[in-house]
This record gives C-alpha cells, sequence and structure tokens, in this order.
C-alpha cells in the first residue's frame, strides 16, 4: 500500500492531545487499495460459506473438531498468516491489512474469537520475541494452520494483575529442561491447541519468564469446557501443567522477559479486538437494518419511524467513528514501523516499538470499539423487538457474544487508567510536553475570552475551533487532577476514568472529523454530505460525554471559588454551535435504509 512516509512529520503516540493533525497526514478506510479490498472480500466469503451457516452447530461445541477444522480451512486460505513475513511461510501483509482482516473476521462471532486468539496473542509472542530457531520451528505451522495456538496468562488469582502469577518453573538438575507447574483458567483455543506460550515464575523472579510448549511435552491437563454467557462456540478450559518438562531452548526471549512479552502483545490484541468489535457491529446492524425493512407495524415498514431511525443512525454514526480512529492509529503504528526499520532495527523489534509507540491509541480504541459493539447490539435487540428476545432470533446471539469485549484484553476500566497512566508517565519523562499546553490553557481561562473574528470558510473550521477547546477542557482538567492530587492521583480510579472518557472522545472524534475532511478533498462536498453529518453528530456527542465527564471530576476534588473557575472554563472550553442534529440523524438513517445495509 503507497504511503506518503516521506512527507509527513512523525507524531508520537499520546501526542493528538497537544498536537493539530492534518488531514491529508491520516489514512482512511476508503484508500485501501485493490489488493486489500480482494482480501476483504475474500474474508467475507469465508465467514458466509463456512462460518454464518454453521453458528448453531459451532456453538452448540456438539463436535469437538469442528472450530479447530474451521482454522485449518481459515490458515489454506492464509487468513492466519497475514502478518507473517514471507520467508516464515506467511505474506508479510502491513498493519492495516492485518486490521482489514481482524475488522471482517470480527463479524463471525466464536470462530473470530478462535481465529484473533490463534493470529494474535498465539503466534506474535512467537514471531516478535522468539529466536531464529524458535520461528523457524513454530512461525510456519502457526501461519498455515496446520498447528494451533494458545496463550495461557491469566490465573484463579492474577487477572488484571497479570505479574501476581503463581505458576512456576524450576530447572531441573541436569539443566537441560523446566518443570512448569500450577494453573491458567480462561484459556481461548485451550481445547485443541498444539502450542502454548506459557507465562510462569523460575524459582523467587520478581517478574514472569515466557515459555513455548508443546501439547505433547506431556504433563497437561485441563477442565471440561467452561460454560459462559457467550462465544459459545470458541474453547474455553482451565489448564493444569504437572511437571510439564519443557526444554530449556523453549524459553521465549529472556528470564523475567515474560511480563514485557505479555503487555506489549495485549498492545496488538487491544487495537485488533476493537477493530473487530467494529466488524462485528457493521454485521449486528445491517441485520437490523434489513428487518426494520421487513418489520411492519400499523401498516408500514418500522424503518419508517423516527425512533428506529434515531437507533439506526446513532449506531451508523458511533460505528463509522470508530472506524476512522482505528484505521487512523494503524496507519500511525505502520509509518512508526518504517521508520524504525528505515533506522536499522530488524522487524520485530521495529513492530514492537511501533506498537509500543502508540500504546495510548490501542488502549482507547479497546475501549471505544467494545463498547460501540455493546451499543450496536443492544439497540439491535431493541430494533427487533420481542424477536431480538428470542433464541430463535439473531440478536440474541450477538448481544451476548458481544459482552465479553468489554473483560478481554484487559478490562475497559484497566484500559481507561492505562490511558491516562501511559500519558502521565511520558508526560513525566519527557517525551510529551504536556505541561507547555497544560499551563497555555491555565493562562486563558483567566484571560478574557477572544470573541474576535476567525476565517469559517474553510471546511469544519468551526467544528476544528471547537475540537481544539475540547482538547483544553481535557488539559485544564488532567492538570488541576494532577495539582490536586499529586503522587496520589492513581487512587482515584473515578476521576482517572472521567479524564480517559474526555480523552477518548477528543481522539475519536478528531479522527471522524479528519476522515471526511479528506474524503471532501477527494470527492467534493456534495458526494460526502452524509458522512459530514455523520462528523457533526459525533462531534456534538463527543462534546456532551466529554462536558459531563468534565463535570463529574472537578466535583470530585474542587470546591468554592476554584470549582465555580473550572465550571465556567469547561463550559467555555466545551461550547459548540446549535446544529439539527434529528434532521441530520433522518438523513443517515435514510441513506442507510436505502442501502438495506450498513452502508460504508
Amino acid at each position: 500500500m503507497a504511503t506518503a512516509v516521506e512527507t509527513k512529520s512523525a507524531i508520537k503516540g499520546g501526542e493528538f492531545l497537544i498536537r493539530e493533525t492534518s488531514a491529508h497526514d491520516i489514512f482512511i478506510p476508503e484508500e485501501f487499495n485493490e489488493e486489500q479490498k480482494m482480501i476483504m472480500q475474500q474474508c467475507k466469503d469465508f465467514l458466509a460459506k463456512e462460518v454464518t451457516p454453521r453458528l448453531n452447530e459451532i456453538d452448540s461445541m456438539k463436535d469437538p473438531t469442528l472450530m479447530p477444522a474451521i482454522l485449518t480451512k481459515a490458515g489454506e486460505l492464509g487468513l492466519l498468516g497475514t502478518s507473517v513475513p514471507t520467508e516464515l511461510g506467511g505474506f508479510g501483509m502491513d498493519f492495516n491489512t492485518t486490521m482489514l482482516v481482524a475488522e471482517v473476521i470480527g463479524g463471525g462471532h466464536s470462530v473470530a474469537v478462535g481465529l484473533s486468539a490463534h493470529t494474535g496473542i498465539g503466534t506474535l509472542p512467537i514471531l516478535y520475541y522468539g529466536n531464529d530457531a524458535q520461528k523457524k520451528k513454530y512461525i510456519p505451522k502457526l501461519a498455515s494452520g496446520e498447528w494451533k495456538a494458545a496463550y495461557c496468562l491469566t490465573e484463579p488469582d492474577s487477572g488484571s494483575d497479570a505479574n501476581s502469577g503463581k505458576t512456576k518453573a524450576a530447572l531441573t538438575p541436569d539443566g537441560k529442561h523446566y518443570l512448569i507447574n500450577g494453573q491458567k483458567m480462561w484459556i481461548t483455543n485451550g481445547g485443541f491447541a498444539d502450542v502454548y506460550v506459557v507465562f510462569a515464575k523460575i524459582d523467587n523472579d520478581k517478574n514472569l519468564s515466557a515459555f513455548i510448549v508443546e501439547k505433547a511435552f506431556g504433563g497437561i491437563t485441563m477442565n471440561e469446557e467452561e460454560k459462559k454467557m457467550g462465544i459459545k462456540g470458541s474453547s474455553t478450559r482451565q489448564i493444569f501443567f504437572n511437571d510439564c518438562k519443557v526444554p530449556v531452548e523453549n524459553m521465549l526471549s529472556e528470564r523475567e522477559n515474560g511480563f514485557k512479552i505479555a503487555v506489549n502483545i495485549l498492545n496488538i490484541g487491544r487495537i485488533k479486538l476493537g477493530v473487530a468489535a467494529v466488524g462485528g457491529s457493521k454485521a449486528t446492524i445491517s441485520q437490523a437494518i434489513k428487518y426494520s425493512k421487513e418489520r411492519k407495524q400499523f401498516g408500514v415498514p418500522i424503518a419508517s419511524f423516527g425512533a428506529i431511525k434515531h437507533k439506526i443512525a446513532e449506531a451508523v454514526t458511533k460505528i463509522f467513528s470508530s472506524e476512522s480512529a482505528h484505521y487512523r492509529a494503524s496507519q500511525n503504528i505502520d509509518d512508526a514501523y518504517n521508520a524504525f526499520i528505515a533506522s536499522g532495527l530488524d522487524s520485530s523489534k521495529a513492530r514492537l516499538k511501533a506498537l509500543e509507540e502508540f500504546a495510548i491509541e490501542c488502549a482507547i480504541l479497546k475501549v471505544h470499539g467494545s463498547e460501540v459493539l455493546d451499543f450496536s447490539v443492544d439497540e439491535g435487540v431493541q430494533i427487533y423487538g420481542g424477536m431480538g428476545f428470542s433464541a430463535e432470533g439473531p440478536m440474541d446471539r450477538a448481544y451476548r457474544d458481544a459482552r465479553i469485549n468489554r473483560i478481554f484484553e484487559g478490562t475497559n476500566e484497566i484500559n481507561r487508567l492505562l490511558t491516562i497512566d501511559m500519558l502521565m508517565k511520558r508526560a513525566m519523562k519527557g517525551t510529551l510536553d504536556l505541561m507547555t499546553p497544560a499551563m497555555a490553557v491555565q493562562k486563558e481561562l483567566m484571560a478574557i475570552p477572544d470573541f474576535g473574528a476567525s476565517d469559517d470558510t474553510a471546511i469544519f473550521a468551526k467544528e476544528k475551533k471547537a475540537l481544539a477547546n475540547l482538547k483544553k477542557a481535557g488539559l485544564m482538567v488532567s492538570g488541576a487532577a494532577v495539582q490536586k492530587f499529586m503522587m496520589k492521583l492513581s487512587d482515584e480510579q473515578e476521576v482517572l476514568m472521567n479524564l480517559a472518557d474526555m480523552l477518548i472522545e477528543g481522539y475519536v472524534a478528531e479522527s471522524v472529523l479528519l476522515r471526511v475532511e479528506k474524503l471532501i478533498s477527494q470527492k467534493g462536498e456534495k458526494a460526502c454530505e452524509i458522512q459530514k453529518e455523520i462528523a457533526m453528530i459525533y462531534l456534538h456527542y463527543a462534546i456532551e460525554k466529554a462536558s459531563s465527564a468534565g463535570k463529574q471530576a472537578i466535583y470530585a476534588f474542587a470546591e468554592g471559588d476554584e470549582l465555580r473557575l473550572m465550571l465556567l472554563g469547561l463550559k467555555r472550553f466545551t461550547k459548540i454551535d446549535p446544529y439539527n442534529l434529528k434532521e441530520a440523524r433522518r438523513k443517515v438513517a435514510n441513506y442507510a435504509i436505502e442501502k438495506g445495509e450498513y452502508p460504508f
């Protein structure tokens, strides 16, 4: 895919908060090339042929060979090796292309979970941290689907606090093997995996180490399949390691580097989960739109009712906006990767550093994508009405399957906390200068507002000003919270989550605005009328949500004159011109209803 890496000034992760981005510097989904579109169609065909007709059979789990057989088929089609280098049996695609595959497969319910676990957290630790011998032994078989992979991190007493795991690895007297003993739970693909990436502590180490464990090594037993609320067709097992004998050469990376591996691999998992949720949202709302055209009440299709149009438009708007943010970030990751390669880093290290650079965005998008999916399935149930609550209809499965995504890859609460924590740490290290713009906002707060004339003829001029002010609101509240709580800010989780919501909405609102601005520059304003309405709807939504989050944060730590001043500042920085959102939503909904599906 052609990119304009040479002409861009590189943006740092998290820098969107303090730096204006040009629409021409972002990637938008409309720019996917023909090869990528062919891959997208191949994924759709795979779901239509191998998955959708068999969803009930998959969820029943009566045939334990069905899911691995489907993954084998995906391997034969090349869907398990898109991110794997060609010399290791894959296709060596860029990150954006692997995101596209994850998005489309995201509509595949339990299969999406199994496939994502295999290609992501199952394969990538070996690909990025393995030595040459480990890569040559395992990656080609994982890319082809001959072997299936699972990732063993979570334990009964260590979920979000992953480094507190109790699984142990002890070196044998001859120094040739490690004996692993412990219990892992919620292991996706656990029932049929051939290869496990297992995290354990050696002796009394402070940090985890990681090991490549083959089922054939022995010493592995497991409980029956978990009975789950949703994603019933994905294999989820508790796995027990009882003197599992692992060759010393199967340690992954270095001793005590396991926690770092886990954190960095989860960065990838987060943004991939987010975009898969976008794909699931598209599939869900497409079904709801189709049903709304078929279902008649009072003699007319329910799609003609304003209340239904409101639901359709809100879902389409949030999906389009989340998609905009995901591909903006994934191209940033690709650009950073290319820059690291140009500087002399090898491919694996370059990919890890690029993902680490944009870890803030990965956390943001995991939260946003999963919550957009929850919104979409909830409204899907409501549009279906009574049939939405019936297990005979498609919304039952969609609703149950969606819920896990706010827990997978770090809960949304943890990811909100991480977003602010990473931002603050970068500020303290000096890699992000938040202090200068934060002080400028404080100075502006005490000054008389500028009511001077501005150039409002440029596309989205007023909206960009509103967006810039939204970022100022985030800086103002964050700066005040830091001053108030100092080193104890990490204990104020409610405030941190408020700050995260302001950050998340600012990033997504800017992303959709830039996407539509770029589209207009390519196709003209008339051709992008519906997309422009979407950008306006989302900007108003984002400002309203950020204003609410900001108030909650301010109420939590300010009082007296400071409280009044900050509330005045928040009101000033979250001001936006009135807009007829009802008519905007109707235009978006009518367009989607006319197309009979998610229309973009």
